[in-house]
Formats: C-alpha cells, sequence, structure tokens
C-alpha cells in the first residue's frame, strides 16, 4: 500500500514526518518497554506500518511500494526510531532486501516477491554474516554447486535478522570458489525447505524485539530461477546495496539520540537537586547543548548522503560517513542521557537505559565503524 500521503503535495517530506512521528509516539513507542523485555516480535506494529505504507518505501509504486527517495526514506527512519529502534530496523531490512530485487531482480521475481514482502505476507533475511565473515564478507565459506535441476546449497549464516522467523533469505554463496569474491552469487532461498535448520534465537544486548539467530543449510536444493541477478556477482550486488543501508542505520541511530537528548531535557526540568531544577545547573545545560549539536550534525550528515543517492552521485564515502558518525553520537549521546538520569538511568524500565543498549549494534551492523572508517579513508586516497 502507498504512503497515505498525497503526491501532489508541496511538502510532502513534512508530512510523511509528521505522519510518521505521530506513528511513532502513539503506536510504538508505548509498547517499547515490554517488547525489550520480552524479546516479543511486534506483528501487530508491522501490520500497522504496512496499512500506511511504511514498508519498501523506495521500491515503485508498480510493486505496491510508496515510489518516494531516500531522504524520504532516512526521514521515516529516525522517527520510527525515536518510538523503537528495533522496528525501525525491521523497516531498514525491508528495504534493503526490496532494493536488492528491485535493482537486480527479474520481472517475475519481482512480481513475484515484491508485492508479498512489502505487505508483510513474507518475512525476509539478509543472509550475508558467518563464524569466519563478519567485516570480510569474501570469506564465506557458504558454498552453491550445480545439479542437473538447479543447485545445492550447503554451509551456515550467522546472526542473522529474521532468522528464526524468515520465510525466505537472500543468501551469498560461493558459485566458483577458485575465483574469491568474484566467484558468488546469490540465491532466493526458501527457509521453510528441506536440508534448512534454524539454531535459537539470540539474547541480544539492544534491539531486543529483532528476532536474530543462525541459519544452517545441508544440500539445500534451490531451483534455477532462484538464482538473483548475473552469476559470480553476488559480492558486487550485496556491497552495492548497502550504502542505501548505512543511511537507514544513520538514520536510525539519529532516532535512538533523538529520544535519548528529548528524554533527559523533560527529565532535567522535573528533577530537583539542591533546591532547584537540575536543568538550571550549567553542567547540565552544557551536557544537553553538545548532545543538540552532535545530534543535529549527524542529521545533516545522513540527509546529504540521502539526498547523493537520490541525485546518483558517488556517495560512498558519504554514505560510510553518516553511518559511522550518527551511530557514534548514538552510543555518546544515550550514555549522556544516562548520566543526566543518575541512578535511575542505570535501572531497567527507564527508557534511557533501553537506549544505551539498543545504540551499541548501530556502530556493529551494516558494517563496523573501523570499517567505515577504512572505507572514507579509501576513498580520500584515491
Amino acid at each position: 500500500m502507498l504512503l497515505q500521503i498525497p503526491k501532489n503535495s508541496l511538502d510532502i517530506y513534512g508530512q510523511i514526518h509528521d505522519m510518521t512521528s505521530e506513528f511513532a509516539r502513539e503506536e510504538i513507542r508505548p509498547h517499547a518497554e515490554k517488547l525489550d523485555r520480552d524479546a516479543d516480535f511486534p506483528s501487530n506494529i508491522f501490520k500497522q506500518m504496512t496499512d500506511l505504507g511504511l514498508f519498501g518505501i523506495t521500491v515503485s509504486e508498480e510493486y505496491g511500494g510508496a515510489g518516494v527517495d531516500c531522504y524520504a526514506y532516512s526521514i521515516i527512519m529516525e522517527e520510527l526510531s525515536k518510538g523503537y529502534s528495533a522496528v525501525a530496523d525491521q523497516c531498514g531490512l525491508v528495504e534493503l532486501i526490496c532494493t536488492l530485487l528491485s535493482h537486480y531482480g527479474t520481472q517475475e521475481q519481482k512480481a513475484h516477491y515484491l508485492p508479498k514482502i512489502i505487505s508483510f505476507e513474507l518475512l525476509v533475511a539478509y543472509c550475508i554474516t558467518e563464524a569466519e565473515a563478519g567485516s570480510d564478507v569474501s570469506g564465506i565459506k557458504t558454498t552453491a554447486v550445480r545439479t542437473k535441476t538447479g543447485w545445492s546449497l550447503t554451509g551456515s549464516k550467522l546472526w542473522i535478522n529474521n532468522g528464526p522467523i524468515a520465510d525466505i533469505g537472500v543468501v551469498l554463496a560461493r558459485t566458483e570458489p577458485e575465483k574469491g569474491h568474484r566467484g558468488m552469487s546469490i540465491f532466493i532461498v526458501d527457509l521453510n525447505a528441506k536440508g534448512v535448520t534454524r539454531g535459537p534465537k539470540e539474547h541480544k544486548m539492544g534491539q531486543r524485539a529483532s528476532q536474530v539467530g543462525a541459519l544452517f543449510f545441508d544440500n539445500v536444493h534451490i531451483p534455477e530461477e532462484a538464482l538473483l541477478g548475473d552469476l559470480n556477482r553476488g559480492f558486487y550486488m550485496m556491497m552495492s546495496v548497502l550504502e542505501r543501508g548505512r543511511v537507514g542505520i544513520g538514520a536510525l541511530a539519529v532516532g535512538i539520540a533523538q529520544a535519548g537528548l528529548e528524554a533527559a531535557l523533560e527529565y532535567s526540568q522535573t528533577r530537583k537537586q539542591f533546591g532547584s531544577h537540575i536543568s538550571d545547573f550549567q553542567g547540565i545545560q552544557w551536557m544537553l547543548a553538545q548532545m543538540a549539536m552532535e545530534i543535529s550534525a549527524a542529521r545533516a550528515l545522513v540527509h546529504k548522503a540521502a539526498v547523493m543517492l537520490d541525485n546518483q552521485s558517488p556517495a560512498t564515502a558519504a554514505c560510510s560517513m553518516a553511518k559511522c558518525f550518527a551511530s557514534d553520537v548514538a552510543v555518546r549521546q544515550t550514555a549522556e542521557a544516562v548520566q543526566i538520569f543518575g541512578g535511575s538511568g542505570y535501572i531497567q524500565g527507564y527508557e534511557v537505559e533501553r537506549l544505551y543498549r539498543d545504540a551499541k549494534i548501530t556502530q556493529i551492523y551494516e558494517g563496523t565503524n573501523q570499517i567505515q572508517r577504512t572505507i572514507i579513508a579509501r576513498q580520500l586516497l584515491k
């Protein structure tokens, strides 16, 4: 379903912001504490998001997407994350896989999968990471061997978002191992097929409502038409969509940080010490000011990278800068929010305690921040 915004609006971005912000405030944030505590998958929230058109944001309207741009996507990711980042993370996962299918899928694959993914009829997983292949994607061991009727997939994937519950996965595998990263391909795999087993759901530090686990493939039959894009181009295809993914994670991180700032602002104006609200103390004021400056800078980097992608400008460095800086800000400034809350901030049930835990993963997934700095440096040195 399309975003519930008139497309001829003079301020479509403002309306997207307001709609998503209201939804996050009214329908996501009130449930965040329970979702975090119980590590529940919020299916009812995701169903509401499909009704609003908040999945497949940049996908063509032909396939049920909203047909808007990456800048709008960054706005939506930030606002959803202010409600609860695990919800925004699912939006980002769907966007990543839909981008991959939109760019490289056949007409038949796009027509079959995109509407079902966007409507949440099919749950999806993005399957790259392995025990010896995290930042080093070229180190994957999973293989796909040709058979008379297609391919046979063998190997395992680790820490896969939606792994315990997904219906299909886009899986990166070696098809010509001797060629290194030039011999990898992507397959659309039925995760309920014979030979697929799932590891237990991982119990995570933060973003606990996202369901993460391992996947194991034991001679899983894959039909020929399950190949996504060109044979042996899988590594490049997976990497090509990660720039948009990094904009999404950067925006998600900004949302976490902004939620921390708003909580700290409110608390500082109600908490009293020495007969005054703590917001009257210069030390607290400077902390709040620094939080606001860094969050604004992170948001600007994310928006710049999104606009560069929309304009089809070279954006590799900009996307890495946005993700790296925003996630560092999220961790640093949610820690400051905890500090402003004092002892209360260290107690489970207070929002800032959860935000601090939720922020940490943003420095790790979609490429660690050490890898982002390497990417930025290489772009500078070209």
